[in-house]
């Protein structure tokens, strides 16, 4: 099986490529993602496959079933969303929507799919069970489109007993996949605090309450959540990326907005940490003189990976790759919304090796100048697939 499904991953290398390229030209933000939706519709078309869309508006699911395809239900998924950056890489396929850049590589995991849809559809008289394809919007936004799409019953009718996820990874090289059993990526949590104090001149700052100055000590107030508050041993972290004030060298604004985000590994510690996070600033904004209004709006949960369905996906990859090209993987405090699968179903979410430092191709997800190396999609499309066979003889 793997030599056939390798066979067929060559021949439409060049087509899946063309597909990847078509939508980092094109690409679309969260929930808004009609034209690729369309597209990935018409490439189904094309091949015969059944699918159902308009789920979330932009969200498509298609169903290829083997022999006795009651007898078992996997699923794979891949995001369709990009984000709001500008791209600068100097690429021929570069993006054409002005200030939208595929700058996670979801182009790469719907292409990657669509590879996987024409391969299981070529051999699905060689398997039993059914494998569901889901193409998912709404990655990279809040309240998270998997969120959304499970709500909407995606993983039932028929019910999938476990799903899998890939996602482009460069700081792994091309030609390796890496695999992490258990608890994996973080919670993730946006923070907003407004800090109201009184404005005035800056050379008369006895007469103002300074939302500058208040602020400042409250991000550091707020550290000892992390440093001090937190069990050391989960992983916690806290972070400010964005500060507000709109005063001016001798201006004093009444109000600082601030933004941040909390991750974590633990549920009970999350809630806590939530009402550690309104009480210090509370207390500190208030003793200074000043008020506070705060908004934690919670994000993704943290994902898990189960240790079955990992194990049986990572010993596939050993046997389609190679074991010297899987690698284990650490924690990562960034987060993901496939998530929301994995706390439903039995999840499997791994990451695929797509730098080249040979070819200086590689850099920072959610960069403008990051490349992804498209020979990574010689065998991700194989991989994925194979890994899905082997779901279902489990």
């Amino acid at each position: 099986m793997i030599a056939k499904i390798k066979s067929i991953s060559q021949e439409i290398f060049a087509e899946v490529v063309g597909h990847r390229r078509h939508l980092h030209a094109n690409p679309e933000l969260s929930f808004k993602e009609f034209e690729t939706s369309n597209y990935i519709c018409e490439v189904l078309e094309q091949q015969g496959i059944a699918y159902e869309k308009g789920i979330v508006e932009t969200g498509v699911v298609a169903l290829i079933k083997g022999k006795n395809p009651n007898k078992k239900c996997v699923a794979l998924r891949g995001d369709m969303d990009a984000l709001p950056i500008q791209e600068n890489t100097g690429l021929p396929f570069a993006s054409q929507n002005r200030g939208v850049m595929h700058a996670c590589g979801h182009d790469m995991h719907t292409s990657s799919l669509l590879g996987c849809a024409i391969i299981l559809n070529q051999i699905k008289d060689s398997f039993e069970g059914t494998i569901k394809l889901i193409f998912q919007p709404g990655e990279e936004l809040l309240p998270g489109g998997a969120k959304l799409m499970i709500e909407e019953n995606v993983l039932e009718n028929p019910k999938v007993g476990s799903i899998i996820g890939q996602h482009v990874y460069p700081d792994l090289e091309v030609g390796k996949v890496g695999f992490r059993s258990g608890m994996y990526m973080a919670s993730a949590d946006e923070i907003y605090i407004k800090v109201i104090g009184k404005g005035g001149h800056a050379a008369l700052p006895h007469k103002v309450v300074d939302p500058i100055v208040t602020t400042s000590h409250l991000i550091i107030a707020l550290q000892q959540i992390s440093s001090r508050k937190a069990n050391p041993a989960i992983p916690t972290v806290l972070s400010f990326g964005d500060i507000q004030g709109h005063g001016a060298t001798n201006v004093i604004p009444n109000e600082v907005n601030l933004k941040g985000t909390f991750r974590t590994f633990n549920e009970e510690w999350r809630k806590e940490a939530h009402d550690l996070i309104r009480e210090i600033a509370t207390t500190t904004v208030e003793g200074m003189g000043g008020k506070v209004e705060i908004d934690i709006r919670v994000g993704y949960p943290y994902l898990t990976n189960d240790e079955k369905t990992t194990a049986i996906a990572k010993q596939a990859a050993i046997e389609f790759m190679g074991e010297e090209n899987v690698v284990d993987l650490d924690l990562r405090m960034t987060a993901e919304d496939f998530a929301y699968f994995s706390q439903v179903a039995n999840g499997c979410f791994y990451r695929l090796g797509t730098s080249n430092t040979s070819k200086n191709i590689g850099g920072s997800l959610h960069h403008p100048e990051l490349m992804l190396d498209e020979e990574a999609l010689k065998f991700a499309p194989g991989l994925m697939s194979y890994i899905a066979l082997k779901q279902l003889e489990a």
